[in-house]
């Protein structure tokens, strides 16, 4: 049984909302900054808003890339959500010259068409079958990553292209869109995520 589900604090982000989904699922979870928790957590949620750059400048000044990297070795359930998906890949084109975790290869690309950001909700359409079911999710984001190994795109939507909104290898999970914010369909996702 998960006793406890760390989120992981950078200064900003959706952080009491993940944790309010959470508590709506009866699930423990805490918010830190601490590495040692992130270390000796069950299970790691990495939640974004903000920009690519401020986010890997805070994780690197507390700390946190080193834990991060190191769970997601050792296997531990792994979610990344919006700016917690992006920040997985090499690069963004929001913040030129800082380098991301690079977890997987690829470069996170801005939207060249519609309005920017794309601010609401957006149909999830599955890839990978498991976890992921078709549905309308929240979204609020400028950018969208492009993976180069196409067999981690997990879930595609529309919004003048089509674009990767979710990505999976193993234990690792990342959204581009927001489960605490998308209703029933996005506290479903939770709970599939939970018992993965």
């Amino acid at each position: 049984m998960i006793e406890i589900i760390v989120i992981i604090d950078y200064g900003a982000g959706n952080l009491q909302s993940v944790k309010n989904a959470l508590d709506s699922l009866g699930v423990q979870s805490r918010i830190t900054q601490d590495p040692k928790e992130i270390e000796s957590a069950e299970r790691i949620i990495l939640p974004g808003v903000g920009s690519f750059g401020y986010l890997m400048t805070q994780l690197r000044e507390d700390g946190l890339e080193r834990p991060i990297k190191e769970a997601l070795k050792k296997g531990i359930p792994f979610l990344g959500i919006c700016l917690g998906l992006q920040v997985l890949f090499e690069e963004s084109e929001e913040s030129p010259g800082v380098k991301g975790l690079c977890i997987f290869k690829g470069k996170v690309k801005c939207f060249k068409e519609g309005k920017i950001p794309q601010i609401g909700w957006n149909t999830v359409k599955p890839v990978k079958k498991g976890i992921f079911k078709e549905g309308d999710a929240y979204f609020v984001n400028s950018y969208y990553v492009t993976p180069e190994d196409k067999k981690i795109i997990a879930a595609t939507t529309e919004y003048f292209q089509e674009f990767t909104s979710a990505v999976q290898k193993r234990n690792l999970i990342a959204v581009q869109f927001h489960p605490e914010k998308s209703g029933r369909f996005g506290i479903n996702f939770l709970r599939r995520w939970l018992e993965c």
